[in-house]
């Protein structure tokens, strides 16, 4: 669990405080995304956790323990930081890089290597390919892997991530997210993501905190978030279009009815033999994907991977449900 409580960092000579009196918890093998405007303290909130930047007051506990009472090399060494940059070592190989702080924690060189092996291929990079390469050999995506797998290579129960994806396009972007949310669900890991995207917000996070001026403005559950906005400025934040980011929180199951019954459910349109629904949704498919599919399509309806058809009135009603 990472619990802070009134945390406060106010640089000599600034007019107001970077971060002011923040009381945020996240549960151990939960996520929690950090979003807000540029100087909001997102950023130096997370480096407050791992103590690259000092609190200037307030109290920060990790796993039950007094954070800031510990030797801050020893705090780091049991916390994951992923940063935009990577940040790898270029005269170093890709499992020389992931086996960084399993060597300064001491282990047998047997179990580095094994470990090291693991991760990689958790991250999704063949060790067999990737271990002895490069960071320039790499692309993008690649060395944002493997900056993932350098973060994970200690076991830490604690992971920062700071705008781990933002330096590749949205294509990488979108696949990499998928690969750590399944790291995510697969480790349970305590998590704190610093993102100024919604969608990314909302995607890697169990619960979202909206930063303000250094101040809290809002911390819920995802869904809660974006259908109850605490006030003006956070959903003006959100957007316009958070109801449609709502619907990428919740099951196209929702939505679903047998196609048995599509007769019924759409009356007058003989939609299975005029506007074929096309192939099914995968499993875990959102009432977005549904959505989407349907407009895409220009039908309906669109069958589910169980049997199942999800209906444009079925969202519409899944949406009002939450």
């Amino acid at each position: 669990m990472i619990e802070l409580e009134g945390l406060t960092k106010r640089w000599p000579g600034a007019a107001a405080a970077a971060v002011e009196e923040l009381t945020l918890s996240v549960p151990e093998g939960t996520s929690c995304a950090l979003i807000g405007p540029s100087g909001s303290g997102k950023t130096t909130t997370l480096r407050m956790v791992n103590r690259l930047i000092e609190p200037s007051g307030g109290r920060l506990r990790i796993g039950g323990e007094d954070a800031l009472r510990l030797d801050p090399v020893r705090l780091r060494r049991g916390i994951g930081y992923v940063i935009q940059e990577v940040g790898l070592f270029p005269h170093r190989s890709v499992a020389e890089n992931v086996a960084t702080v399993p060597r300064l924690l001491g282990w047998a060189p047997a179990r580095i290597a094994a470990r090291v092996e693991e991760v990689l291929a958790m991250a999704g990079l063949d060790p067999a390919r990737f271990a002895a390469r490069r960071p320039h050999q790499l692309s993008g995506g690649e060395r944002q892997r493997v900056g993932v797998a350098r973060a994970l290579a200690g076991d830490p129960p604690v992971l920062l991530m700071d705008e781990p994806f933002g330096a590749v396009d949205p294509v990488v972007r979108a696949h990499l997210q998928e690969e750590v949310l399944r790291l995510l669900k697969q480790l349970r890991k305590t998590v704190l993501i610093v993102t100024h995207d919604l969608a990314e917000a909302v995607r890697l996070g169990d619960a979202v905190a909206v930063m303000r001026d250094g101040r809290l403005a809002q911390h819920a559950p995802a869904a809660e978030l974006l259908a109850r906005p605490a006030d003006a400025f956070v959903a003006g934040f959100l957007g316009s279009d958070r109801a449609l980011q709502r619907l990428a929180l919740l099951p196209a199951e929702g939505a679903a009815t047998a196609q048995a019954m599509l007769g019924e459910s759409l009356p007058g349109e003989r939609l299975l033999e005029e506007s074929p629904m096309g192939e099914s949704l995968p499993a875990g498919a959102s009432l977005r994907d549904a959505l989407a599919a349907m407009l895409a399509r220009g039908v309906r309806a669109v069958p589910l991977a169980d049997g199942r058809a999800a209906t444009l009135d079925g969202v519409l009603e899944a949406a009002r449900r939450g």
